[in-house]
């Protein structure tokens, strides 16, 4: 037996670092996965006081407006007809520090917190509607990946291409990082998407499942690497200059926001899983279906108490919506919140930018760090109680669910007639760019494999992209080796 094996932080050996444990394997993750929990909050408390992730960002305010009718779908007060609700934006990239160029080749956070009447809802996303991973378990490695070695304190391309090239189902995301859609010329100009999948529930408890599509109206416009370049030396806050000087110019940007609706007993047969983060439900299948407008019109007073101090998670939802049995955000509700309580304190949710703008709170929660909101000193602070404190109610609450009957296992989902890594990314590569982005795309990847000096990782490198499409792969051989 291999001595060389992972442990947990206790010395135990640790069953899997490739799944989560669930009920089935489409089931819910179980909360005593002591592995992933320990990982993920290890993971979150790496860095004090940025984000480890998404540290670099920008943001502004502003309202959403229903135009659309999906009451049909959903019981949740913001996406009623006639509904406006304020709205708190958060742009940011993925792998770069504080300091780093807002133009480096990098997946963009989109992130949009609606201040509803029934609570705050967060849809925490990016511009692009698929991830590199599919299990929460695996996104302390894929960080760790993308940062720098622990040595040296530089990125590393063989340490990248090494985790991508193990871990196949990035594929598609990769695809769509050094394409186009990788270097946006703007915040502005780029679409955002929920990229996990979500349960809407109607007034007579039908459930649905919904994927969310911010459509940006100033269009889709992105940059070279040359000009990235340029920029990154001349101006490392270009985006979030441009977005600060456009809303205070007037020019407020908006996207329209659309969903897809697939009715729930569809996804037991889809031909995708619906629930991987690694895919898309195809346009053709289930058609975008218009719901309202998110506007920025107000730049924060600010910076720091509005922007830095904003914090954004998956948990937050409002009665009429829940999550879904993606393992990668099932794993998000557990991670976000915890990094926020480490990142900005234990009560982050009182602070003014983070604090419900349209609803009240009524909780037991009691105590700890940044606490400066309190009941009257005779209110009951435990429940149940013959006091007279609130109660719960799970009718108002509007939970979603699904079925699961499954052994608990550690395992990915195998049970859709089309689920492989390569295959979308292909679509993506042969049918969506045209020939002068595919162009484009065999530079990029050209010139990010050629950064890889180990041997053994530059050949997985091109077998990745060999499956993607043979065709690319030949050629990302002949110029490495020309």
């Amino acid at each position: 037996m291999s001595e060389n094996r992972t442990t947990s932080l206790t010395g135990a050996p640790v069953p899997s670092d490739e799944h989560s444990l669930t009920a089935g394997a489409d089931g819910v993750t179980a909360l005593h996965d002591r592995y992933l929990v320990e990982k993920l909050a290890q993971f979150n408390r790496e860095r004090i006081p940025e984000r480890i992730v998404h540290a670099k960002g920008g943001g502004a305010f502003g309202e959403f407006v229903v135009t659309g009718d999906v009451s049909a779908y959903t019981t949740a007060a913001l996406f009623q007809p006639g509904s406006t609700v304020e709205t708190l934006q958060r742009f940011s990239s993925v792998a770069g520090e504080q300091g780093s160029p807002d133009t480096w080749r990098d997946v963009r956070g989109f992130s949009v917190k609606f201040y509803t009447p029934e609570g705050n809802y967060d849809i925490v996303g990016n511009n692009t509607p698929v991830f590199f991973i599919r299990d929460g378990i695996k996104f302390p490695d894929f960080i760790h990946s993308q940062k720098r070695l622990p040595g040296s304190g530089l990125r590393d391309a063989d340490m990248q291409w090494d985790f991508w090239t193990l871990s196949p189902e990035s594929a598609h995301q990769v695809t769509y990082l050094m394409g186009d859609r990788g270097l946006p010329r703007s915040w502005r100009e780029m679409p955002g998407f929920g990229s996990h999948t979500y349960q809407w529930i109607n007034a007579e408890g039908d459930r649905f499942w919904v994927k969310y599509h911010f459509v940006s109206l100033q269009g889709n416009h992105e940059i070279g690497n040359d000009s990235a370049e340029v920029i990154a030396g001349a101006d490392a806050d270009h985006y979030r200059r441009d977005l600060y000087e456009a809303i205070e110019r007037g020019e407020f940007p908006a996207w329209e926001l659309k969903v897809q609706i697939m009715p729930y007993e569809d996804a037991k047969t889809y031909r995708f899983n619906p629930f991987d983060l690694t895919k898309v439900w195809p346009h053709a299948d289930y058609p975008l279906i218009s719901v309202g407008v998110h506007t920025l019109n107000r730049n924060p007073e600010n910076f720091f108490a509005e922007i830095e101090q904003a914090a954004f998670s998956p948990a937050n939802t409002v009665p009429g919506i829940d999550i879904s049995p993606d393992k990668m955000l099932m794993a998000r509700v557990f991670s976000y919140p915890d990094a926020q309580r480490y990142r900005v304190g234990t009560n982050y949710q009182e602070l003014p930018v983070n604090a419900p703008h349209a609803a009240e709170v009524n909780t037991y929660s009691r105590d700890g760090q940044l606490r400066h909101t309190f009941p009257a000193a005779g209110a009951p602070n435990y429940a149940p109680n013959s006091l007279g404190g609130p109660t719960a109610d799970a009718a108002a609450a509007g939970v979603g669910s699904w079925e699961s009957d499954g052994a608990l296992v550690r395992a990915a989902a195998t049970l859709h007639a089309e689920d492989d890594d390569f295959g979308q990314a292909g679509t993506l590569y042969r049918d969506v760019f045209d020939n002068e982005a595919k162009a484009r795309f065999l530079d990029t990847i050209t010139g990010a494999v050629s950064g890889v000096t180990r041997e053994e990782v530059r050949e997985r490198a091109i077998w990745y992209w060999t499956q993607v499409d043979a065709e690319l792969g030949a050629a990302l051989r002949a110029r490495l080796e020309a």
